[in-house]
């Protein structure tokens, strides 16, 4: 249309073929009007398809790590997550929560690397676990899924990176990609079982923030196949009004312009001890702002969130200290 317009004025319009400076200036005027119509006609047609894909991304990230229901099973919970990639609100890390005929299971985990190229290993992980949650009635089951998932999620995405293997895929990709995995089972009573292959152990809630336990995690998944014996964590219970806070690397390896790392138990403590009936909602958002505010900028590295509040009916139980967790075999 807009050039339609032009080429309209260039051979209709009389002043156009006039050789003086009022018709040369208005000939300039009317080109340049052209013109700017054009670039802001396709600026629009950019942003549209800009926001469109927006829109797509942003529903096939939600489906990929789905927004997690504000209960689950007498558990109120919520997560968040900062993505190093500018644009992505999905990277590195993962999590699900869900409630099967075994318990409340939770998976959090941190693919090496971040941003948009760990995706596709988010995917395998989740994926898994999401099948293998309802189906194993074991939690070392659990794992040797997510680790069998894994090997053939990197089997073929060596094969698809270096297609001249003859249909057989080099070895190195896989010592090269590995994932950090935090098994957790809540029971009924909230009793806590636990499998960590080489991720942050999560912090309790009540009073001043502490690990879980000290106990030496596993190897991350990849590198080293899982021992022939999984002994599993049982780690105390999680009591009424009790908080567990699940996190990745990210939120401790954010450093300030001075490189002092982001104190992400001292601030846990800090934001809890502000207000005593603070929601997971509000206690995700108000580390989030100390960990900016820490950092000055987003973070260069995926950093995940998940907090579980024990809003159950109050029992009678003792709770194990950190480092005290009893191990069982499975």
């Amino acid at each position: 249309m807009w050039g339609a317009v032009a080429i309209t004025y260039k051979l209709a319009c009389p002043l156009a073929q006039q050789d003086g400076l009022g018709a040369r200036i208005v000939s300039s005027a009317v080109f340049f009007a052209v013109g700017t119509g054009l670039i802001l006609h396709v600026r629009r047609a950019l942003l549209r398809e800009l926001r469109q894909a927006r829109e797509v991304a942003g529903a096939a990230q939600n489906v990929l790590l789905r927004p997690l229901p504000p209960r689950v099973e007498g558990l109120a919970l919520a997560a968040g997550r900062l993505s190093a990639s500018r644009g992505a609100s999905v990277g590195g890390d993962l999590y699900e929560v869900m409630a099967t005929e075994h318990g409340v299971r939770v998976v959090m985990g941190d693919v090496r690397g971040h941003g948009l190229a760990a995706i596709g290993t988010v995917a395998a992980v989740l994926g898994s676990f999401r099948e293998a949650a309802h189906d194993e009635p074991e939690l070392p089951l659990v794992l040797r899924r997510l680790e069998r998932a894994l090997g053939r999620h990197l089997r073929e995405k060596a094969r698809a990176e270096h297609p001249a293997g003859g249909g057989t895929a080099p070895e190195v990709p896989l010592a090269e990609e590995f994932v950090t995995v935090l098994l957790l089972e809540i029971g009924p009573r909230g009793d806590i079982s636990a499998l960590n292959c080489g991720h942050p152990w999560p912090h309790l809630l009540s009073g001043p923030a502490r690990p879980l336990t000290d106990r030496e995690p596993l190897p991350p998944l990849g590198p080293f196949p899982l021992p022939a014996d999984l002994s599993v964590l049982r780690c105390g219970r999680l009591l009424p009004g009790e908080s567990l806070v699940l996190h990745t690397d990210g939120m401790e390896d954010a450093r300030d312009a001075a490189g002092a790392f982001f104190p992400l138990r001292a601030e846990l403590t800090e934001a809890a001890r502000a207000d005593h009936t603070v929601s997971p909602q509000a206690l995700i958002r108000a580390v989030y702002a100390r960990l900016v505010r820490h950092a000055g900028r987003l973070p260069s590295d995926d950093a995940a969130l998940l907090v579980l509040r024990n809003d159950r009916a109050r029992v009678p139980c003792q709770q194990a200290g950190p480092g005290r967790c009893a191990r069982t075999g499975s």
